[in-house]
């Protein structure tokens, strides 16, 4: 059997997309990584300064927003404008060339609007299908697709879908054809054993010893999502996920956090 080639999807979150500089630093990482490579980047913070300075109220519940239609019309001009399209033009200033994509876009990421329970989240997506031809299109063409956090429903209807979810779906999906390997990267070193000691990197979690950490509570209401979508990942035949700073994609030294099966 032929080996597959290897695809890199990497998210950016927290205050690597919030820092200027922070930014233009990752995006000069992500121009020198060789071979396919995807990027899925959040941007809630930007979206939240917005909402302030429009006089739109903010409401979250338990961390996640809750998204009315002008919630949403402002995070899609954020999220697919504003932060989609900075990126964009700094990766081909970097002689990299991308394109930004919404799931709506080469009907590529298809959502459906989540069911309401207890809480109503508004136009929230949850992922049901990815379409990865276009993107195959495009990798194979030395293009990297640049996804901001939008979905769509396939009835006209966009969706606000969260960017750890959208990176973990996508990796599952091209894991047919290659070898995937998955980064969630952020301002922080890894998941950390104390929160307050940014040095405290658990440099290996696997199934059982993510457990025991959850027994002992040692991981914190924000890392929860992240990693129950790495370990969906690496159950769908993704061959490495990994949690850290933006240097861990070239620095062979960097200190990190991998999640592994076993």
């Amino acid at each position: 059997m032929d080996k597959k080639n290897t695809l890199k999807i990497i998210k950016i979150g927290g205050n690597v997309i919030d820092d200027a500089q922070a930014l233009s630093l990752f995006l000069y990482i992500f121009s020198l990584i060789e071979g396919p490579k995807i990027l899925v980047h959040g941007g809630g913070k930007s979206a939240t300064a917005l909402a302030e300075q429009t006089g739109l109220e903010v409401k979250m519940i338990d961390g996640r927003r809750i998204t009315d239609a002008a919630t949403l019309e402002l995070i899609t001009m954020v999220y697919a404008g504003k932060i989609n399209k900075t990126i964009i033009a700094q990766l081909q200033a970097l002689d990299c060339n991308a394109v930004g994509f919404t799931g709506a876009d080469g009907n590529t990421i298809t959502s459906e609007k989540r069911p309401v329970s207890t809480i109503d989240y508004g136009f929230v997506g949850d992922v049901k299908l990815v379409e990865t031809s276009t993107l195959e299109l495009l990798l194979n063409n030395n293009i990297s697709p640049v996804f901001c956090a939008i979905t769509h429903d396939k009835n006209g209807q966009l969706l606000n879908t969260n960017a750890d979810t959208i990176a973990s779906e996508l990796a599952i999906a091209f894991a047919v054809q290659f070898e995937v390997e998955l980064y969630y990267c952020f301002e922080k070193k890894g998941v950390l054993k104390d929160v307050n000691d940014d040095n405290s990197v658990i440099q290996t979690i696997t199934k059982s010893s993510y457990k025991k950490l959850l027994d002992a509570q040692l991981i914190f209401s924000g890392m929860l999502p992240k990693l129950n979508n790495c370990f969906h990942a690496l159950d769908h035949e993704v061959s490495k996920v990994c949690i850290g700073t933006p240097e861990m994609l070239l620095d062979s030294k960097a200190i990190f956090t991998t999640l592994t099966i076993q």
